[in-house]
């Protein structure tokens, strides 16, 4: 199909797909937006919202701190401009801001108010916007003003492309014989719905009767359509089969922006991610990008349909906090693996790798027996976005200690139902007690695992999810036939433990872990290394310097801190190498070898 035939379908879908029934019976007024770009290479864009009044003598209006899915107040005010406001006729009315994101505008008495601000938009990331003069990337969150108390109220965008541009994309309704004009149901809907604009390559697809959409804006030249296609369909179906067929989605686009970022933020009936131009030519970069894709759509299940309790409907202007995280983004990271693997999309080695790299994410960082997963969720407002050389030492990542206890508690019930039962079931359960408006708390979740194990497992959450102690894999290694790799032990590596970067040239310590040799030398972050005995060390040969000695050797670094130049002498260590890789036992059993098929496929 030709390039234009498919963005002139794309342009229509959802216009078949229009309920006219529930826009129809809309009782409430709705906030329309008119969105230009009359110069896009400036990275700004220019918006015009019409406020109904209710008669009232002033309206209070609002835009949002954060974006659901990103748990960090970012202050999106601050890239506003230029707020005025004006009645009917054009009459020149008095706004002032009443709060760092709140404007308060007088309506002398109008039925409706326009209000007119410009937004800068150059970050490229999926929580904020991106304007540039071939295409543009909005999001919900930093983009409308909205109004107090108006948030279910139907919520209109129309459009005004640039010219040259020809798509534009989202999971928004459009509005019927109105081109690149859409409409949300309420605040939620609209902020849930990003938009991508300019020249799309758009491929559309079915699964369950459900129509999906890839859309592409950027740099395509280099990306091969035809196998990320593929790859989205084999995804979408697999996240089906875990979920019992449970499509309820009434469409799905899968939007990205290719690019030289990456990153992805789901959302009800869509995603944004950003992907590398080469992506599809780089066998581990596709992979990855495999399993963002697949980890985004597993969120339109996890957390956007069956979330916790906490989060929704939302406090667009404070922090939502819960402690649930590890559930909603760390069971989503172990299904992405498994949404990847179990088409055939990676290897068994492949998938071995992925699920050992999450296990070192957690084995390897000691804050982990500091904060627990269900305390580094509840912090996320404090930490997740804003790590410091002393992060690893302090918390634990809840994407990944969320993803290896759903790996545990995936073998824990395989086991405790002989094989009968698996987290799948769990989550399906999970699912049909608690998805839509209804939400669940912890203790809902528990038991509900509790009840697909056929057991009580609330004590075992006390020691993987809301305990700092170590994580206990014998059970989950024994039923699976698999264990960690033994490390060589027979030519051992003399091992400082600083994490360093080249700086110029400069080798410089970026980074040092509690229970390393540096670490207890009193080697500190941003110290530049200049010597080690007495012979100058560069940037780029630092490993093959410590070849040169052997554990438990001491040594003498010459350091630069802050301009003046000091010694320390450091006991090396043993180099632990990689303690934690997953592999099939060499006995294992044929029972083990058939619950591994049973689990990521053959």
């Amino acid at each position: 199909m030709k390039r234009t035939a498919v963005v002139a379908l794309a342009c229509v879908v959802a216009a078949t797909m229009t309920l006219s029934g529930p826009i129809a019976a809309q009782a409430l007024e709705p906030i329309r937006y008119t969105v230009r770009f009359p110069a896009p290479e400036t990275h700004y864009l220019e918006v015009e919202a019409v406020y109904p009044t209710g008669g009232r003598p002033h309206v209070d209006l609002f835009m949002a701190v954060w974006t659901p899915g990103s748990y960090l107040v970012r202050e999106y005010a601050r890239h506003v401009e230029n707020v005025t406001v004006r009645g009917p006729g054009g009459r020149a009315l008095t706004i002032q801001k009443s709060a760092k994101n709140r404007w308060r505008a007088d309506t002398g008495g109008a039925p409706t108010v326009t209000v007119t601000y410009r937004v800068y938009g150059r970050e490229m990331t999926v929580r904020n916007n991106w304007v540039e003069s071939s295409f543009a990337m909005l999001n919900g969150a930093p983009t409308f003003i909205s109004l107090v108390g108006g948030s279910s109220r139907p919520h209109e965008v129309r459009l005004e492309l640039p010219s040259g541009w020809k798509t534009s994309s989202t999971a928004m309704l459009p509005v019927a014989g109105q081109p690149h004009t859409y409409r949300a149901e309420d605040f939620d809907t609209l902020v849930d719905s990003p938009i991508v604009l300019g020249n799309s390559l758009i491929r559309e697809f079915e699964v369950a009767g459900k129509r999906h959409f890839l859309v592409l804006e950027g740099e395509t030249a280099f990306f091969d359509v035809d196998e990320a296609v593929k790859g989205v369909r084999k995804i979408v179906e697999a996240g089906g089969q875990v979920m019992g067929g449970r499509y309820d989605y009434p469409h799905y686009f899968v939007l990205y922006v290719i690019t030289d970022a990456g990153g992805g933020l789901e959302h009800k009936n869509s995603f944004l991610g950003l992907a590398g131009r080469y992506t599809t030519r780089n066998r581990r970069a596709y992979l990855g990008w495999l399993g963002l894709t697949a980890h985004e759509y597993f969120h339109n299940w996890n957390i956007k349909r069956l979330r916790p309790v906490e989060l929704g409907p939302f406090d667009y202007e404070n922090e939502v906090y819960t402690k649930a995280l590890w559930i909603a983004e760390g069971f989503t990271d172990y299904y992405a693996g498994l949404l990847v693997k179990r088409p055939g999309l990676s290897t068994r080695d492949e998938y071995f790798e992925e699920l050992t790299g999450q296990i070192e994410a957690v084995q390897s960082v000691p804050g982990r027996l500091v904060t627990s997963a269900d305390m580094s969720s509840y912090d996320a407002w404090i930490k997740q976005y804003r790590p410091d050389e002393n992060t690893p030492n302090t918390t634990i990542n809840y994407y990944s200690k969320g993803a290896v206890i759903a790996f545990l508690l995936d073998a824990r019930i395989r086991r405790a139902t002989n094989g009968a039962k698996s987290l799948d079931d769990a989550m399906r359960l999970a699912y049909e007690r608690y998805s839509g408006a209804r939400g669940f708390t912890a203790e809902q979740f528990y038991q509900t695992m509790s009840d697909a194990a056929g057991t009580d497992l609330r004590s075992w959450f006390a020691a993987t999810a809301e305990s700092s102690k170590e994580l206990d894999y014998a059970e989950a290694l024994d039923w699976f036939g698999l264990r960690f790799r033994p490390v060589d032990v027979g030519n051992p590596r003399a091992w400082m433990g600083a994490t360093t970067r080249n700086d110029a040239g400069r080798l410089v310590v970026s980074g040092l872990r509690r229970e390393t040799p540096a670490y207890a030398a009193g080697l500190n972050v941003d110290d530049e290394i200049l010597a080690i005995d007495d012979v100058r060390v560069r940037a780029d040969a630092l490993a093959g310097r410590l070849e040169q000695y052997r554990p438990s050797d001491k040594v003498t670094l010459l350091i630069s801190r802050r301009d003046r130049v000091t010694r320390l002498d450091v006991t090396l260590g043993t180099d632990p190498g990689r303690r934690w890789r997953i592999e099939p036992a060499p006995n294992a059993t044929a029972d083990q070898k058939q619950r591994v098929t049973a689990w990521i496929g053959s």
